[in-house]
């Protein structure tokens, strides 16, 4: 099958799709759920090509595998562990059985718990040592981090709650930016930890409750705590009330749907992340039941795969013209290269093809002024994916959000259409002629024919978030599933980990660099004559 794609590619790789684009196909070169619109008519795909690519899902077995994440299988394989963020976000409380037991029990124990704690911090029937709990500050790492991050900045306009702050980074400037603009007598701090032993998150939550102790008796009161590992919790001084833990069936980059949503809830509150939820849940069911041509998730991997893999294009840039989401190409950085930037198949062979390409992106229109000149006239094609919402949330102001959307509308088509010599030239003949005429005129030529889809929603509320983000869930998993890796462990991380642990000895002066290359030996040694040790 891959060889008939790029066969059919070979076909069709210089044809110009702007001569394709017409009323029949924008409508049929689409997804559609009641809240969101995927257009991916501005591609070189024609009906062989998707005809093609929806084969291929059938020859690699996405149904089956879908079915059997859904179901509680243990598809991460190297692992063995089941997929179940999607029961995090199941709120009718269907079984989902894992080894023979239903999990949602548990899951809307857990969830309920988060409510009642959530909701006394809000009210002020938990409050710090010196008074009603003002700020909240997050400290984790990679998908305790990134995605609550993110979608705190998404929901600004829900919040009613305490302010929320996010530290990730080891580096001492960001948890003392952080405490600084906070009152430690009215602060609570939750670390996000499944192990609690995370190096970074621990070594931040120590410098917090350090910080804690200079103003407050009881530190652990303002502690809580979204892990598993209660007997470190509780050695912490973290009350088990004030603990929340999920299975090791919830990765970390899936995970902002249980308990590592909590700052998220404590600042949009139960109500709104409930719609959050339910949001995620409705792509789910879309995902579930809807055949693949009309299937929003199955059709954004599938474009990813013929940009990627057939046509060759190695990055792809997330351009949400939303301010809100201007963490959203950091959080798929994580969800789709940590997810799918593997080298090996499933069963242990070396792929036979390129695995996931390189997520990057901004918010436009801050992109138009900052990388858009690679994207528009670059050697390199870059496939942009824009989000745009019909309404902001800024209604007097809505004569500025019509700019936007024009903005992005413009730079999808100028993508596709391009310029050519003729109109360059037109452009500015009464400027110049002859010889400069032409020379002035071939700067101004876009090539055109660069590809863009585009996610269009009424507005950025929590449910059409949740959306949002289970869209890009499941397009990971099915661009993983055809590709024959396993999206849901991620090993590559763990070398860099393990070096830094045994580096740290060293870079403190405690230990000579025997063994460490020449590099890494000049490179302590420079630090440490100014200063590191």
């Amino acid at each position: 099958m891959w060889d008939k794609l790029r066969a059919h590619h070979a076909k069709v790789a210089e044809r110009r799709f702007d001569s394709m684009l017409d009323t029949a196909r924008a409508a049929d070169f689409m997804a559609q759920t009641s809240d969101m619109r995927f257009d991916y008519a501005k591609t070189n795909i024609d009906e062989t090509g998707r005809k093609l690519l929806i084969e291929l899902l059938d020859v690699t077995g996405v149904a089956a595998k879908r079915d059997a994440m859904f179901s509680g299988a243990a598809i991460n394989e190297t692992e063995g562990r089941a997929v179940l963020h999607t029961a995090l976000r199941n709120l009718d409380g269907d079984p989902v059985i894992v080894d023979g037991q239903d999990v949602m029990p548990e899951v809307l124990e857990t969830l309920a718990r988060m409510e009642g704690f959530a909701n006394d911090v809000r009210s002020g029937a938990y409050q710090g040592q010196g008074g009603k709990i003002t700020d909240v500050i997050n400290i984790g790492i990679g998908g305790s981090d990134l995605g609550p991050a993110m979608a705190a900045l998404a929901l600004a306009p829900y919040h009613d709650g305490p302010r929320c702050h996010f530290v990730s980074n080891v580096d001492p400037a960001d948890i003392a930016q952080v405490l600084r603009a906070c009152d430690p007598t009215t602060t609570l701090v939750i670390v996000a930890s499944k192990t609690f032993t995370t190096i970074e998150t621990m070594t931040n939550a120590r410098t917090a409750q350090a910080w804690m102790g200079e103003a407050v008796k009881d530190t652990g009161a303002q502690f809580a705590a979204l892990s598993t590992a209660e007997d470190k919790t509780a050695a912490f001084g973290i009350d088990p009330s004030r603990v929340f833990g999920f299975a090791d069936w919830v990765g970390g980059r899936y995970s902002m749907w249980g308990p590592i949503g909590l700052s998220l809830m404590m600042a949009v509150g139960p109500e709104a992340f409930r719609a959050f939820l339910r949001g995620g849940q409705a792509m789910d069911r879309h995902f579930q039941a809807a055949d693949w041509q009309d299937n929003m998730p199955v059709m954004l991997a599938l474009v990813g795969i013929w940009h990627n893999q057939i046509r060759g294009y190695a990055t792809r840039a997330v351009l949400p013209y939303d301010n809100n989401l201007s963490r959203l190409p950091a959080y798929l950085q994580q969800l789709e290269m940590e997810s799918n930037g593997k080298g090996v198949s499933m069963d242990g062979t070396t792929l036979p093809h390129e695995s996931g390409p390189v997520v990057w992106g901004e918010p436009g229109t801050n992109g138009q002024h900052a990388f858009y000149q690679l994207i528009h006239q670059g050697t390199r094609v870059v496939p942009c994916e824009f989000l745009v919402a019909a309404r902001g949330h800024e209604d007097d102001l809505h004569h500025q959000h019509q700019l936007l959307v024009a903005n992005c509308l413009a730079q999808s088509e100028a993508l596709m259409r391009g310029r050519d010599l003729d109109e360059a030239r037109a452009k500015i003949a009464d400027k110049c002629t002859g010889a400069e005429l032409e020379r002035q005129a071939r700067h101004r030529v876009f090539t055109g024919n660069r590809p863009s889809t585009t996610l269009a929603y009424p507005k950025l509320t929590p449910e059409v978030l949740g959306q949002i983000i289970a869209l890009y869930e499941h397009r990971v998993f099915v661009e993983g599933v055809v590709l024959g890796i396993n999206s849901y462990d991620q090993w590559g991380v763990e070398l860099g980990k393990e070096l830094a642990t045994a580096l740290q000895p060293v870079v403190e002066g405690q230990e000579a660099p025997d063994g460490k290359d020449g590099s890494t030996a000049a490179l302590v040694q420079f630090l440490q004559s100014h200063g590191v040790s």
